[in-house]
Order: C-alpha cells, then sequence, then structure tokens
C-alpha cells in the first residue's frame, strides 16, 4: 500500500493487534519502556474496552500498523472522527470556515490519545526503523483519508522530532503551549520554594496552609494501596467536573476499573479526605521521568484544595520519586505562579482541498509567532528569582 516493501494495514479494534507487537514500537529504544502509559496497549484497549471510544462517541479506532515482511516496525493509535472534542488541539473554527465554503469536514483522521493532551511519539516505530516507519504511517494515512474522502488528517501532541519529520514530508505544523513544572535537582519542596522570588514563595506557602486547612488529610495511593471504593468516590469527583467542562465526562465509569486492573502501578490518587470519605481528588498517570496530571474533582468546595492537590502535591511526588517533570494537563496560565513555565507543543496536519490547504497554512503561520512570542514573555515574567541576588528571606 506505501511500498514495494511496506504494507499498511487498519484495525477497528486493538484486540486485533498483540498487545507485545504494539507494544514493541511504543517502548523508548534506550530504556526498552513507553515514555508514558497513553500509547501503550493496555491504555488504548482500556478506552476501548471501556466504550470510552467506540460506537457513539466520536472516536472510532483506525489502529494503523506497518509490516516490513511478517515483522511490524511501526504502529499508531488513529481515529474516524466526528467531532473535534476531546482533542485540545482546537479545530472547530477550521470546521466552521470549511463548511460554510460548502465541504464537508467530518469525518477526519485523528492520530492522537484521545482525551490526553500529553506530548508524546504518535508515529509508533521499532528501534531502527524511525525513518521508514513514521513515513509508511504517514503515507498510509493519507492514502485512507483519500480512499474515504474524509477532509483531512490530523496528528496532535507529537513529539518536536515527529513534527520536524512531518514537516519534511509536506506536512502542515501547528505550535501550542503547555504549562510543566521542572525538576531542577531539589532535594524537597522547600527547596523548589527557593528558587521562586519572594513574592511568589509566600502566595504558595499560604495557599499550601489554607488548602490542607479543610479539616481533613491528603492522601497519596498508588498500585494496590488503590481500593474499589476509591474509584467510586473518584467517578463521583470526575463527573462533576466533566459535566461543567465537557457537558459530559469523555471516560466511562468502566474505564477506571480496566486502568485499576491492569494499570494501578503508574497511576498516583491524590485523594482529600475527611473521617474517612473522600471530599475530593486528583488522578495522575507516573510515566518514566514525568508525573502527568489527567482529572480532577469535588464534592466539595475548599479555597486552594485545587492547587494543592493539582499541583503542589504532584510536586511533593515527583521530587520524592526522582521524577523530573510534571504536565498538569492543558491550558491554565494560573500555572504559571505556581512554577509551572511555558512549554512549546506540537502537532501536524494534512488537508485535502489545496485551497484550503493554503489559507490554513497562512494561517499557523501567523499563530506560531503569536505562541513563540507569548511563551518568549510568559517565562520572562515567571515565578523564579531573577538574580542570585534577589533576597530570599520572607
Amino acid at each position: 500500500m506505501v511500498s514495494e516493501q511496506i504494507t499498511i494495514t487498519v484495525s477497528s479494534t486493538i484486540t486485533d493487534i498483540a498487545p507485545d507487537e504494539w507494544d514493541a514500537c511504543a517502548r523508548a529504544p534506550a530504556t526498552g519502556t513507553a515514555p508514558d502509559p497513553f500509547t501503550t496497549h493496555r491504555f488504548l484497549a482500556a478506552l476501548e474496552a471501556s466504550g470510552s471510544v467506540g460506537t457513539g462517541t466520536g472516536w472510532h479506532p483506525r489502529y494503523l500498523m506497518a509490516k516490513r515482511g511478517e515483522d511490524t516496525i511501526a504502529v499508531a493509535p488513529a481515529y474516524l472522527k466526528s467531532h473535534s472534542q476531546g482533542e485540545y488541539v482546537f479545530d472547530f473554527q477550521w470546521a466552521h470556515a470549511y463548511e460554510n465554503a460548502g465541504g464537508r469536514y467530518y469525518p477526519k483522521l485523528q492520530i492522537a490519545v484521545p482525551f490526553t493532551p500529553v506530548t508524546g511519539p504518535r508515529l509508533l516505530t521499532r528501534e531502527g526503523c524511525e525513518e521508514i516507519g513514521q513515513a509508511a504511517l504517514v503515507q498510509g494515512a493519507v492514502q485512507l483519508c483519500d480512499q474515504m474522502g474524509l477532509s483531512s488528517l490530523h496528528i496532535t501532541f507529537c513529539t518536536d522530532t515527529e513534527a520536524a519529520a512531518g514537516e519534511d514530508m509536506g506536512l502542515l505544523t501547528r505550535l501550542g503551549q503547555q504549562f510543566h513544572w521542572e525538576n531542577n535537582g531539589y532535594a524537597d519542596f522547600d527547596a523548589f520554594l527557593a528558587a521562586l522570588s519572594s513574592r511568589k514563595r509566600k502566595n504558595i506557602r499560604r495557599e499550601r496552609a489554607q488548602a490542607q486547612s479543610f479539616g481533613g488529610e491528603i492522601i497519596q495511593l498508588t498500585g494496590d494501596a488503590i481500593q474499589p471504593e476509591h474509584w467510586d468516590a473518584f467517578w463521583t469527583f470526575y463527573q462533576d467536573t466533566g459535566a461543567r467542562k465537557w457537558g459530559t465526562p469523555y471516560l466511562t465509569r468502566a474505564f477506571f476499573d480496566h486502568v485499576h486492573e491492569t494499570m494501578r502501578s503508574e497511576i498516583l490518587l491524590i485523594l482529600a479526605t475527611r473521617d474517612g470519605h473522600p471530599v475530593a481528588g486528583a488522578l495522575n498517570f507516573i510515566g518514566q521521568n514525568t508525573l502527568f496530571g489527567r482529572y480532577w474533582g469535588c464534592s466539595e468546595h475548599h479555597p486552594a484544595l485545587h492547587f494543592e492537590l493539582c499541583y503542589y502535591q504532584a510536586i511533593d511526588y515527583a521530587i520524592a520519586n526522582g521524577l523530573t517533570r510534571v504536565e498538569a494537563g492543558a491550558q491554565g496560565e494560573h500555572k504559571l505562579a505556581r512554577g509551572y513555565l511555558p512549554n512549546e507543543t506540537h502537532s501536524l496536519h494534512w488537508i485535502a482541498d489545496a485551497g484550503f490547504r493554503r489559507a490554513i497554512a497562512d494561517y499557523l503561520d501567523q499563530e506560531r509567532a503569536a505562541v513563540g512570542e507569548e511563551v518568549s514573555l510568559l517565562t520572562a515574567y515567571g515565578p523564579f528569582r531573577k538574580t542570585n541576588q534577589e533576597s530570599d528571606h520572607d
């Protein structure tokens, strides 16, 4: 389908692909493990088996697999999309403009991890097959779009190296930003605070004290310490947040049961409890070097508890466990004052219609310049001390 040596297959269920075959492509060559849990067979299978993707969700799996002879050399999590929800790289305006011009934007093809705005490999390849594998997946995806008459292909939250490779293949590149915390070898949370300006340091201490005076205790749970009743409580929190943010939650209750069975050692659940009953919680996934904050919710509102559970407890865990980074999800300039600095994110786009492609390319050129400028500006106004001479006294 792509060349005389490489064949591309398309599967509508990940159960058609052996876990070892998929995960051999998802692993980082240097470590032999995936850099994050989200492109592993077990995570994608949990989304599918729980009904979080599939019929009625607008996310219809079309997993791509590139084979050279009998050997699988590359895979990609791909989905037919009938809407643009749950992607976090917003193309609603593109869809509106295209449909106003008489075109049909949906369905489109999305190479992504559903509901997961986390940068990571999207064109997964075996070691030594990076160039040929990535090219095969992109060519196969574009050919699938052509065969099905789809308007576009989108590869979201890809790595910067994938973005550069995709641009070389003629795809359009898009720049975004998120706020991440970096562990600069801090011995403890106080050492992190010492790197901040006095005003920001005082504010964080005040917020932590305020949050921890809610009348209960905050606990961190991972692995077998997480019990089914904890998921019952977190489901209540997640539903409340989902209803307020998206109208309906993206994930089903069954998803949390599936990841409990297959991934609980890769999960950090932070709960605020009072009299043994959770009143708020934050769900994180543990990567190779990074803690990924995913969802938060509460049944009671308490000042600054969101910041404590989602940001400060995550930093505590990262420092204690030697992780180098905390990614606390999409958007949120309020994270800047709490030690999370802007980082660029990348996506790739192929547009079938030549005229529309030119218009999108012009838009992306202007957007990239604006995003780059904003990242530089926000970094300059970050919370860290500008000079070593700045007072350390509170």
